[in-house]
């Protein structure tokens, strides 16, 4: 029986246990090796701070998108950061401080695709 899944530190997606790494299961952070060299950094930690700070200034069933976050913290060059902001996003879904929506229903971040909004987590009722 494998262990179970683990989220990515760096995209927020879920990955499994792999033969590979049986090792060092315990020290895996990363699913890949492209997201082991993407690391989030300062502007990953502006976006999830940006996307919270967005969704505290408004009602708690409101949204954002990926893109109106990435506007907020890059101006300049906002339509080059927003997959880093769906990332961002993803992070936040694994701590349980957001949802990621699509078509008004919560999606799994690992395997949504397309457009998505990101509101503040709602409590079970």
């Amino acid at each position: 029986m494998s262990p179970p899944d683990r989220i990515c530190a760096s995209c927020g997606r879920a990955f499994s246990w792999r033969r590979a790494w049986a090792d060092r299961w315990e020290e895996v952070r990363y699913c890949s090796k492209g997201c082991r060299r993407h690391r989030p950094g300062p502007l990953d930690r502006a976006l999830e701070a940006e996307i919270l700070a967005l969704l505290g200034q408004r009602s708690r069933r409101a949204v954002v998108t990926p893109e109106e976050v990435a506007r907020a913290v890059r101006p300049g060059d906002w339509s080059a950061h927003t997959e880093r902001t769906r990332r961002a996003a993803r992070r936040l879904v694994a701590s349980g401080a957001v949802e990621l929506l699509q078509k008004g229903r919560v999606v799994d971040p690992s395997t949504a695709r397309g457009p998505v909004q990101i509101r503040r987590a709602q409590e079970a009722s």
